[in-house]
């Protein structure tokens, strides 16, 4: 069963996009199996083996999400984070100007897809195993 420390501890190696992979692989291995993301405040809902389920306060001050999404520009955003030109701080405010609400990383599928605050999924993505 995981703990929000071992959670935390885990988040702590990430600088960039870059680190996602291994950070990815630390939350299996300790069993989470996948998180929601709120871009509004940086909060995390977890869930993972024996239907464990554990939630991170706010990280940060609220973020105006913007009512209009804006696709290409999220998709240059995150690909400026991917290759580590941008901190997590950074791209969750890329993140709200472009319309982005949350995100749902799936360990089992091994995708993360971005929803905007339609409800509408924005991106798609496979969760590269490194």
């Amino acid at each position: 069963m995981f703990t929000l420390d071992q959670i935390h501890h885990a988040h702590s190696k990430v600088k960039s996009g870059a680190d996602f992979p291994a950070y990815i692989r630390e939350l299996k291995s300790i069993g989470v199996h996948s998180y929601t993301t709120y871009v509004s405040d940086g909060h995390t809902d977890y869930s993972g083996t024996e239907d464990r389920k554990l939630s991170t306060g706010a990280k940060y001050e609220a973020l105006p999400v913007s009512p209009s999404s804006d696709r290409d520009q999220f998709i240059q955003d995150l690909k400026a984070h991917q290759q580590g030109r941008t901190d997590y701080p950074q791209f969750c405010k890329d993140c709200a100007k472009a319309g982005i609400e949350k995100w749902v990383v799936d360990l089992k599928e091994m995708t993360c897809v971005y929803y905007d605050q339609a409800g509408e999924k924005m991106l798609k993505e496979e969760i590269p195993q490194v």
